[in-house]
């Protein structure tokens, strides 16, 4: 037989690990994206325009000035009142997956430098779901926003009220309207981000409330579920039923605002409220023969890239 009929003989090859975590799949056009590619790009897919979930951490470091937040209510938690099976040991999980004690991360910061109250919800703890402590916490941003006379920002993602406190989670609707309420009668300005998703008793009380209502592409926005008012109504939605280009088409929001132009989106309308501004320290003069004073005048450094800002923190899809 001739030589080039033979199998060829090969040496065993050792298959290499690949370590997890590297890359992502995007859910929407299933392609696999280089993790740190997509950290760059604020979790936005490079391909498709898909935004993917961020943490309540992860919100707030890619839209406030760098070291500029500072945290209030950090402890704050929820108890088990009605003591409903197992929803202590799913607080428990939760508070290990998320390095959190609530569904909700509220304090003061700076975007573009112009103060505000700052909060975000964040959907990897119990779905974002608001029982008594993120109500409360809600509602004290703004009280603190009335009470300092800053405007106040809110980043909602959440899946409504908290089912395991009952009665006491539908409360919360009515405080932290109520609270949204007084800001408004204070002349101060509420500024409303829908993430996806925002649904049930969120979007019913604070979400709605803001002063300027914007959303990021895609976000899913809603009170009840697609499925729940097909059968109530007995007719096919359209498919873009509940999201944020569908309620901005029927006037429900005033914006859709892609994630990279959140935070100069944001810094303008609290310039157009008359936020207060902090302005940056001004250096010291160079004294006259110094290295300093001969050099020549440079261009201010470019701002830094977001991506580098994000937080590690616990993550899906």
């Amino acid at each position: 037989m001739l030589n080039w009929l033979r199998r060829p003989k090969y040496g065993t090859l050792q298959r290499r690990e690949m370590p997890a975590g590297i890359w992502a799949k995007c859910p929407r056009c299933t392609n696999l994206i280089y993790r740190k590619e997509l950290d760059r790009n604020l979790r936005v897919c490079p391909k498709c325009g898909y935004h993917h979930r961020l943490s309540a951490e992860e919100r707030l470091a890619v839209t406030l000035d760098e070291d500029s937040f500072v945290e209030f209510d950090a402890g704050l938690t929820s108890a088990d009142p009605l003591a409903f099976t197992g929803y202590a040991q799913k607080l428990e999980e939760a508070r290990e997956k998320t390095g959190r004690a609530e569904a909700v991360l509220w304090g003061e910061g700076l975007i573009g430098g112009w103060r505000t109250v700052a909060a975000a919800l964040d959907f990897y703890f119990m779905g974002g779901s608001m029982g008594s402590a993120v109500g409360e916490m809600v509602a004290r941003a703004a009280e603190h926003a009335h009470a300092q006379r800053l405007p106040l920002v809110i980043f909602s993602a959440s899946g409504g009220a908290r089912m395991q406190e009952g009665v006491l989670s539908l409360m919360q609707l009515a405080k932290t309207s109520a609270a949204v309420g007084r800001l408004h009668d204070a002349g101060l300005p509420y500024l409303s981000i829908m993430c996806d998703p925002t649904t049930g008793g969120v979007t019913a009380s604070f979400a709605f409330l803001g002063d300027v209502v914007l959303a990021e592409p895609g976000a899913l926005i809603g009170f009840a579920g697609r499925r729940v008012i097909e059968q109530t109504i007995r007719k096919k939605l359209p498919d873009d039923f509940q999201t944020a280009e569908f309620c901005l088409q029927k006037g429900l929001i005033d914006m859709v605002v892609p994630r990279g132009e959140m935070r100069q989106t944001l810094a303008a309308l609290l310039a157009y409220f008359g936020a207060p501004r902090v302005e940056p320290p001004a250096e010291p003069a160079p004294e006259p023969g110094t290295a300093r004073d001969a050099e020549p005048a440079t261009t201010p450094a470019p701002e830094r890239p977001w991506g580098s800002a994000i937080t590690s923190a616990p993550r899906g899809v």
